[in-house]
């Protein structure tokens, strides 16, 4: 069976850590992990770029997104439109 380059896995560790998340893969690449460390009782999102890997607190991020959305418009400036009007 061949996996789809796009997917969402969930998937449990007990060696170093014990708990279970869920793993994002983009073109087959893992990017992110949101993991639930039961020995630790942390949640951790976990960013990859380039073999390399970032650790975030789950809270640390809810509020960051949470931020975003109450402060930054969500609409995107569209360029093209502004430019045609001058």
């Amino acid at each position: 069976m061949e996996l789809k380059k796009d997917r969402i896995e969930i998937a449990s560790d007990v060696n170093g850590r014990d708990g279970i998340g869920v793993e994002i893969y983009r073109d087959n690449k893992l990017k992110i992990e949101i993991f639930r460390d039961d020995t630790k009782q942390s949640r951790t999102i976990s960013v990859f770029d380039n073999g390399k890997s970032i650790d975030i607190s789950f809270e640390l991020m809810e509020e960051a997104i949470r931020v975003f959305k109450k402060e930054i418009p969500w609409d995107f400036i569209d360029y093209e439109k502004n430019n045609d009007s001058e």
